[in-house]
């Protein structure tokens, strides 16, 4: 008999195109809750940005970004398995990605949901949003990334607040605290992504990657290091090119 299974769902919707990829968390059906197949493939689309960097936009599907690790897989793990952060292994990965990751979110984003949109660069959402880290009413941590991220989006205190309470927040509240930089709505989500997507990919893709990397060096560091990432780009005949063709601009008007 002929098979007739069709090839398996995949947790990631991936769309690529020259110079950004959309990635949407597709398991509506769980409101797009983190399991160990949307980890891997995750860690595969890393793999490629970072062979091929391009912008990264995600989002959710179902009007969900994601409601939070799969509770029914977190049940059954173990002290070894939190000891191999797996959440916490890949979240970091998109976070180091080359190129700007923008998160795109709609509805809930709990959890490790939330700790995914921690690891973007820029975060958008719509009025649908419903955010926060209620990991210590179910007797863990928020262990992927809120306990360090959140505190330098928001402050020590906001986020003491967030972590210790278990409290969601709104969209108005997240963006009043940084944690939106703009809410739309949820039809024009991704238009206003790929809006953000162009500017960027309108500016220095080497200056933008470059930029990147000194927001992710601590503080302490930059100044050893940003006289030699200018002198790159100082040299570059894309500098030279784009210089040259503001100043004739400007002698035009």
């Amino acid at each position: 008999m002929p098979d007739t299974a069709g090839p398996e769902k995949r947790a990631v919707r991936i769309e690529e195109g020259n110079d950004r990829v959309v990635a949407t968390l597709d398991r509506p059906e769980v409101r797009n809750a983190i399991d160990q197949a949307m980890v891997d493939e995750l860690h595969a689309l890393c793999e490629t940005l970072q062979r091929s960097p391009r912008i990264l936009i995600l989002t959710g599907a179902g009007g969900v970004f994601a409601s939070g690790a799969d509770i029914a897989q977190l049940r059954d793990r173990t002290s070894a398995d939190a000891r191999r952060s797996i959440n916490a292994t890949v979240f970091d990965r998109i976070r180091r990605l080359p190129m700007p990751v923008i998160a795109a979110v709609d509805g809930y984003a709990l959890g490790g949901g939330a700790e995914l949109a921690y690891a973007a660069d820029i975060r958008i959402g719509t009025d649908r949003v419903r955010l926060g880290n209620p990991e210590t009413g179910l007797g863990i941590i928020a262990a992927a990334g809120a306990t360090w991220r959140l505190p330098e989006i928001v402050g020590h205190a906001r986020a003491s607040e967030l972590l210790l309470t278990g409290r969601v927040i709104d969209a108005a509240e997240a963006r009043d605290w940084g944690l939106l930089s703009s809410v739309h709505a949820p039809d024009a989500l991704l238009d206003a992504a790929h809006a953000l997507a162009d500017r960027i990919a309108a500016n220095s893709a080497r200056a933008t990657a470059l930029t990147k990397r000194l927001l992710l060096t601590p503080p302490d560091e930059h100044l050893g290091i940003v006289g030699e990432v200018q002198a790159e780009l100082f040299d570059s005949a894309d500098k030279h090119e784009r210089m040259t063709a503001f100043l004739e601009r400007k002698r035009s008007r």
